[in-house]
């Protein structure tokens, strides 16, 4: 019998695959049950291999084992449960959750409460407030609603949490039933009550802190400017020119990640295969993410020429916390080819650069970008200044102004500039 492969699941997944082995989904036990939306889908390379060893391996992103699962029937064999995360002591099964809390009445939680939400379960009795926290489900990170609940509950007479990683399976009528389905296992034969819905009501200053925390300004969010377009195109000398206007201003930490740069660093021994590039864009779409969670800028430049790919560093960003501002710099291929600073294009038209983007490779041309630029005829300032326009209105940055006064210096009460040694 071939090895068992081993597969890394979506976060959807792994949320999926807990609340499984945990019961909570019954009377769904397995993945891929006929007209369930709880699914698991392998990369073609590891269905082939899972398919002929009648099994695959799950494991956690830290590579621990979590079970097994059958292929193609979906069964389950669990190997061990999650250890890790935040608040993961308030992570219990159905079962557990019915022992402790039997006669108590529960209540799903989605966003955080509100003082007149927090009025009415005051009434209600002992309770158990259940915070769905799974991928993609909450208004709030699921830490910060956690948080919230548990605030919640300090204002309640008899109240305690516990966390039920439900995902979003992208269908709000379908993911209302499964939510129903989950939450009734926790309650069991107890009751189960619903929030009615205060979109405009206070929170407590204990909550509304919790809440402006992780619901920062635009202008204080994460930031990733994400430069994508052909070679030649612009798309680097306009990334450094941002970098040099945001350093002009001081205001916020930088990072630079440019595709030859990251390249020649980050992603040495890469090819230029269309598996290579894709892993390179997402290498950087992982560091520009996680410098985004911690509130800094990144600035990043590569040729990015698959919309997929982008999807994906967009959907890390927002994992991360962070704002994902996407540039598409659409100077034409002509333009890019007459310029040809580096000698590229010749050599792709030659032969001597296979999958070349542009010449033998395509470029998908983003639909969603937050603003397009073509360089064509233009100078560095006049197009950096389209760039500089759509950030503003999007509210995240602001650096259409010019920072220093009419002799190059600062203008009074502005402070000193800030030192190099503090830039990054």
């Amino acid at each position: 019998m071939p090895p068992v492969p081993q597969y890394c699941p979506t976060p959807r997944e792994l949320d999926d695959l807990e609340l499984l082995v945990s019961g909570a989904l019954v009377p769904t036990v397995a993945f891929n049950e006929p007209g369930s939306p709880v699914t698991l889908t392998l990369p073609d390379g590891v269905a082939a291999a899972a398919s002929a060893a009648g099994a695959v391996e799950l494991v956690d992103p830290e590579g621990l084992p979590l079970a097994i699962v059958e292929v193609p029937r979906g069964t389950i064999e669990p190997l061990t449960h999650v250890q890790y995360g935040p608040f993961r002591h308030r992570y219990l099964t159905p079962a557990r959750s019915r022992e402790l809390y039997a006669g108590r009445t529960f209540v799903p939680v989605v966003d955080a409460l509100t003082e007149a939400q927090l009025a009415v379960l005051a009434g209600i009795g002992p309770l158990v407030l259940l915070p769905l926290v799974g991928h993609g489900t909450p208004e709030l990170s699921p830490v910060a609603l956690i948080r919230a609940t548990l605030a919640a509950a300090a204002h309640l007479p008899a109240a305690d949490v516990v966390a039920i990683p439900l995902p979003s399976h992208g269908d709000a009528d379908l993911d209302h039933d499964l939510g129903h389905q989950v939450t009734a296992n926790y309650a069991g034969e107890d009751p189960l009550v619903a929030v009615t819905d205060d979109p405009t009501g206070d929170y407590p200053p204990e909550i509304a802190e919790i809440v402006a925390f992780d619901h920062p300004a635009p202008d204080d969010q994460g930031l990733v400017v994400f430069f994508t377009g052909l070679s030649g195109s612009g798309k680097s000398t306009l990334a450094r020119a941002l970098m040099d206007r945001l350093h002009e201003h001081g205001s916020r930490t930088l990072t630079s990640l440019d595709g030859d740069v990251v390249r020649r660093n980050l992603s040495a021994g890469l090819t230029f295969s269309k598996e290579d590039r894709e892993t390179n864009i997402r290498r950087i779409g992982w560091v520009a993410a996680e410098i985004s969670r911690h509130g800094g800028v990144a600035v990043c430049s590569p040729i990015a020429p698959f919309d997929e790919t982008r999807q994906q560093v967009r959907g890390m960003v927002g994992e991360a916390g962070g704002a994902f501002f996407l540039v598409h710099v659409a100077t034409p291929l002509e333009e890019c080819e007459r310029r040809d600073r580096k000698g590229l294009y010749a050599k792709a038209r030659r032969g001597e650069i296979p999958e070349f983007t542009g010449i033998s490779s395509p470029y998908e041309a983003p639909d969603d970008a937050d603003v397009r630029v073509d360089t064509t005829g233009r100078s560095i300032e006049e197009a950096l200044d389209d760039v500089l326009i759509a950030l503003r209105a999007s509210g995240h940055l602001d650096l259409t102004d010019d920072p220093l006064g009419e002799n190059g210096m600062p203008p009074p009460g502005s402070g000193p500039a800030q030192p190099a040694a503090a830039r990054k």
